[in-house]
């Protein structure tokens, strides 16, 4: 049986048309030696690979639901616990689905190189960054991605001054991209020993890790290249050599940093990576100001100015504050329950709205 709806949304007569077109310039042998031109067509015929699958798995969800019916209005009354959770898993997976539907810019299906800072409050706001480092390895993993951690700098007592990462799978900049912002945290204090409320301030930034296939140009005489020791805390992290390597951009000011590798040559290479990346949603942030009615503001990491709040006490509560999307249950958004923000970021980037809620912004630079 067919799912009327999933041919509405996928269309699959004209995906799998594209996908022959594609498979049959992915047949020439001169193409192979082009990556420039041979990237974009594997990622978009392993895109529409995937919407062909996900059209098929609908269809089965959507037939095996029709079949518990039957059997309902035949009696079978015992069934019906697992209708409801069929029923919960379909609408669980197409609003996953429908979110996927909305990732059609160019940067979309890349990996993702996220960055997290905390903002004033010393340890406190320190152990928050760590918190949100965390909340996104955990989503990763849930997606079935790999990730690697480019530069971690820890805090002086707990938690983290600094942290980059990659995240590797499909789509993950385009699921990531909303993320970019201020974050919010109310909640104890481990560290105050009145046990009083604190409120923490992080900053999230997420670029996309680009390809080969987009050029980026960058100057010598516009690069300033440091080499230090790595730090850690001890084991392997440990290195007595000067491997670890920061590079700043003097044009625009933007600096990165690896030490993850052992070598000097690898972390050079990775950051380069990293530089390119940054740099190339700088140029886009510039070109997206111009079209804009109002500019983004720059916004400090503090009151005011947060996309997202999370609040662990006196109530608990996760809410964004661009989309109004709220989940109670606050300590899974930070295992890395992130679905219910992420379409709700990609329904109003849709919808061409702008940010809502406060001061912040539908997009943010930091």
């Amino acid at each position: 049986m067919r799912c009327a709806t999933c041919g509405s949304i996928f269309d699959p007569a004209r995906l799998e048309r594209e996908l022959k077109a594609i498979e049959k310039q992915l047949e020439d042998p001169a193409l192979w030696s082009n990556p420039a031109a041979s990237q974009p067509l594997m990622r978009d015929r392993k895109r529409l690979e995937t919407l062909l699958a996900d059209d098929a798995e609908l269809a089965r969800r959507v037939g095996d639901i029709e079949a518990y019916f039957e059997l309902a209005g035949e009696g079978a009354d015992e069934i019906l616990p697992d209708l409801e959770r069929e029923i919960a898993a379909l609408r669980e997976s197409s609003e996953a689905l429908e979110a996927r539907t909305m990732l059609g810019g160019e940067t979309d299906p890349l990996n993702a190189i996220v960055t997290v800072h905390p903002g004033a409050g010393g340890t406190e706001s320190q152990d928050w960054a760590e918190m949100l480092m965390r909340m996104y390895l955990r989503w990763a993993e849930q997606q079935g991605f790999k990730t690697e951690i480019n530069d971690l700098q820890d805090g002086d007592e707990a938690g983290i001054k600094s942290a980059t990462f990659t995240i590797q799978g499909e789509f993950a900049f385009g699921q990531l991209a909303g993320e970019s912002g201020v974050h919010r945290l109310v909640r104890i204090s481990p560290f105050d020993s009145a046990k009083r409320r604190h409120t923490s301030f992080a900053s999230v930034f997420v670029s996309p890790e680009i390809d080969d296939s987009i050029e980026v140009n960058i100057r010598s005489e516009d690069l300033r290249v440091d080499t230090y020791r790595s730090g850690g805390k001890g084991g392997q992290h440990v290195n007595t050599t000067d491997s670890a390597v920061r590079m700043t951009h003097l044009p625009t000011g933007i600096v990165v940093s690896c030490q993850n590798e052992r070598s000097q040559h690898k972390n050079r290479e990775k950051a380069m990576k990293m530089l390119r990346s940054r740099l190339y949603e700088y140029e886009l942030e510039k070109k997206r100001a111009v079209t804009k009615q109002v500019e983004d503001a720059k916004l400090e990491i503090n009151f005011g100015s947060q996309i997202r709040s999370y609040v662990l006490q006196p109530y608990r509560i996760a809410k964004d504050h661009r989309t109004k999307v709220e989940v109670g249950d606050v300590d899974k958004v930070l295992d890395g329950y992130l679905e219910p923000f992420i379409r709700g970021f990609l329904l109003m980037k849709r919808r061409g709205a702008s940010g809502v809620g406060g001061d912040s912004e539908d997009e943010m630079e930091l």
